[in-house]
């Protein structure tokens, strides 16, 4: 290999030198044509959507705003724990709150899940989750049960005259058909997104909008504040008033008295 001009004549190079020729030239501005060319958001965009979705998550941030009714690394109390486990019977109302958050998060919890599949049976459409299940656990289940499990998927929910048939599109069925012949644990994942997708843009914002998912929200439990955070500069009220103006009843604070001047002892946290 030559030595580039300017080095002595003993340098070796360690990397494959590239000549500046007119064909790399030629493949750097086909790479900035295809660079200009991509969708970009615009960063006005960006950052209201990143403003948007903080103001939607602190109240579940637990530093931002706090474990209610307490931390249980603090203080030994294991109630939020137990509020919040994967299948309780009363959920709390920042639980039900996070399911109207996206259609992964209402999926994500038990609780939400089945109060989905509630609303599903109730307009004789629940076979399109239970088949999304069994994907779920085809796609997790052991090596040795897949062609067991795709069979029974088959049977149940693909076949001519299945007893919970789903409807997908031609295109999505010949594939998965076509896959069926060595079945493995992804040969489902075309006709699941399709059914997800249509969930996703018809079942959930109806589920949503109706009564049920209404009724949750206002059963749901409000979980008192009994302690304060870990941080006391970002300590503010969760039910505060609706007045800046008035304060509310919770957050008085006992005066205390001046140990020192400025450099006194702060108040209690």
């Amino acid at each position: 290999m030559s030595v580039p001009r300017g080095l002595p004549s003993n340098y070796s190079v360690p990397w494959p030198f590239q000549t500046k020729n007119t064909d790399f030239y030629k493949q750097e501005i086909e790479c900035c044509t295809k660079a200009l060319g991509r969708i970009r958001v615009k960063s006005s965009v960006c950052l209201e959507a990143y403003l948007k979705f903080s103001s939607q998550h602190r109240p579940h941030d637990p530093i931002m705003s706090g474990c209610l009714p307490s931390n249980p690394w603090i203080t030994d109390d294991d109630t939020y724990w137990a509020m919040n486990a994967p299948n309780v019977a009363a959920p709390t109302k920042l639980r039900v709150e996070r399911w109207g958050f996206s259609f992964r998060e209402l999926l994500a919890d038990p609780v939400g899940r089945a109060n989905f599949m509630d609303f599903l049976r109730k307009e004789f459409s629940a076979e399109n989750l239970s088949f999304w299940e069994a994907c779920e656990e085809l796609r997790h289940g052991g090596q040795a049960q897949i062609p067991t499990l795709v069979d029974s998927v088959y049977q149940q929910f693909l076949a001519p005259g299945a007893a919970r048939w789903v409807n997908i599109d031609s295109q999505t069925m010949e594939r998965t058909l076509e896959g069926l012949r060595q079945p493995h644990r992804y040969v489902l994942e075309d006709a699941q997104l399709h059914i997800y997708m249509l969930m996703k843009k018809d079942s959930y914002p109806r589920f949503l909008k109706s009564d049920m998912y209404k009724g949750l929200l206002a059963e749901a439990m409000i979980l008192p504040e009994t302690k304060r955070r870990v941080f006391p500069f970002m300590w503010k009220p969760r039910h505060s008033s609706l007045s800046p103006a008035l304060p509310p009843a919770s957050a008085s604070v006992e005066p205390v008295a001046a140990a020192g001047g400025p450099g006194g002892a702060e108040g209690e946290a």
